[in-house]
């Protein structure tokens, strides 16, 4: 065997016929590489590439709307995109809608 590792992908590719030039091909993996499962691999490399989901997205503007809400008509929009933050977010992150009353202490929540 003249590698000391398995290339396996490198392998597929090159049974293919391609031939891409890839930052890292043919090299073996990082060794925190295999610490982590396929989904926190992901997660780490969108963080570093600045990725941002949806529902994080609309989390911030959502909380900026709270900090900067004064009147009821305010809690209308605000609620309808709590609604949106709902359907897309995981299921613990998920929160309840706002009245006037729940401002103050929905300020601190988000």
């Amino acid at each position: 065997m003249e590698k000391k590792y398995n290339d396996l992908i490198g392998d597929i590719l090159k049974r293919s016929g391609d031939d891409m030039e890839v930052e890292g091909k043919g090299k073996p993996l990082p060794k925190n590489y295999l610490e982590m499962d396929l989904y926190q691999n992901f997660q780490k490399i969108a963080k570093d590439a600045g990725f941002l989901p949806e529902w994080l997205k609309l989390q911030k503007e959502i909380t900026s709307l709270i900090h900067s809400c004064t009147i009821e008509e305010d809690l209308i929009i605000i609620n309808e995109k709590i609604e949106k933050y709902n359907i897309i977010c995981p299921p613990p992150f998920q929160k309840s809608k706002i009245t006037m009353e729940t401002l103050e202490k929905e300020k601190r929540n988000w």
